[in-house]
């Protein structure tokens, strides 16, 4: 079956379904969404990709014991700054994985996938599954919906009007009005942050699944991995090492997921949205070649990864222009635009909101759902 398939080509039974439209509201937006998964299974599209994710399994855990014995090889030199940045570079494609791995886009079986995100997330980039978990599940019920998604609680920056207006102290308020250009170089400071995050997690009296797996999974790498590095380096290079590694990672990683929401349509806690809205809206995709995919790890086409999150990420890029067309049928607007413009996006948003220039009222979308 052919992976271009579009509303246009699409087969009677899936245009009978898109035909339907029911009277209320609600009814109508509900078989959008239904006609559009229906297209989406007929092209063959909701597939495992077998073939990729085996390859990307192996050749990361090949990729990460070479540059080990490389590490090894190479000694006690200044040199071995260098190996820390590709060692950055590769715990965040490793990320990428166990994040499809924790979308269940790799197998059928939830178990196996569980257990590969575990062991992805955990052993080898030494972060919590569960933390992560627990957030991104909420983010993805919810995106950009205040009072539920996580990603726009107000921390050290303040991603809302809201945030931006609770600033208690002058100093918070006036370094808010210029996060905008430390947002980038807080990302170097994301790497320590997701390893906390996940510990915290993994040893808080809440709740977690496969807590004592998770526990040994993270202290077995952080053990081998400091172990390793204080072994083979001095102290004054063992931390730089170590310094520069966690940098790279956060700011790799900071790059690859803020184009995603940050700047699209923040929704007021009391407005309903259907899912094909709510996931379309407030989701930026990021143009580019393969290379784009290959740097963002797929989340270059979140719009799409928000509507079938656990599609194979090959087959994000082939379903894309079915559902670009499919909005511009319904009159939904789809949001894509370069990778430079996606981060002058982002910068731009931040200053608004930290100057408290932002009213989440002042786009098309919200004044649509105003209650």
């Amino acid at each position: 079956m052919s992976h271009t398939l579009t509303p246009s080509t699409q087969s009677p039974a899936a245009r009978e379904t898109s035909g339907r439209r029911p009277g209320s509201v609600r009814e109508r937006q509900l078989s959008d969404f239904t006609a559009l998964t229906a297209m989406v299974k007929e092209a063959g599209l909701m597939r495992r990709a077998y073939g990729y994710y085996w390859s990307k399994l192996i050749g990361l855990t090949l990729a990460g014991l070479a540059l080990a014995a490389a590490f090894v090889l190479i000694g006690d030199t200044w040199w071995q700054m260098g190996t820390a940045v590709v060692l950055a570079l590769l715990m965040t494609q490793i990320a990428f994985l166990g994040h499809d791995a924790a979308h269940r886009q790799i197998f059928v079986s939830g178990r196996w996938n569980e257990w590969v995100s575990l062991i992805v997330i955990n052993l080898f980039a030494g972060m919590g599954l569960g933390w992560w978990n627990r957030k991104h599940n909420k983010h993805h019920a919810a995106p950009n919906k205040l009072d539920a998604d996580p990603d726009i609680e107000s921390g050290v920056l303040a991603f809302t009007p809201e945030g931006a207006a609770g600033r208690k102290t002058r100093l918070t308020r006036w370094l808010t009005t210029k996060q905008g250009y430390f947002f980038y170089p807080l990302l170097l400071l994301e790497g320590v942050n997701l390893h906390v995050q996940g510990i915290k997690r993994v040893v808080s009296r809440g709740e977690v699944k496969r807590r004592w797996v998770e526990l040994g999974f993270i202290t077995f790498r952080l053990v081998t991995y400091f172990g390793l590095v204080f072994l083979v380096l001095s102290p004054g290079k063992a931390a730089a090492f170590i310094g520069i590694q966690l940098a790279v990672f956060g700011l790799y990683m900071g790059l690859s997921f803020a184009p995603n929401h940050i700047g699209m349509p923040i929704v007021p806690p009391t407005v309903k949205i259907d899912f094909l809205r709510r996931q379309v809206l407030m989701s930026r995709n990021v143009t580019g070649g393969r290379w784009v995919d290959t740097f963002m790890g797929g989340l270059n086409f979140q719009v799409e990864h928000h509507l079938f999150p656990s599609m194979a990420r090959p087959n994000l890029r082939k379903v894309a222009p079915v559902v670009r067309e499919y909005c511009e049928q319904l009159g939904v607007r789809y949001t894509e635009t370069s990778i430079a413009h996606s981060y002058r996006a982002v910068t731009t948003y931040i200053n608004r909101v930290g100057r408290n220039g932002l009213d989440v009222w002042a786009c098309p979308l919200a004044v649509q759902y105003r209650v």
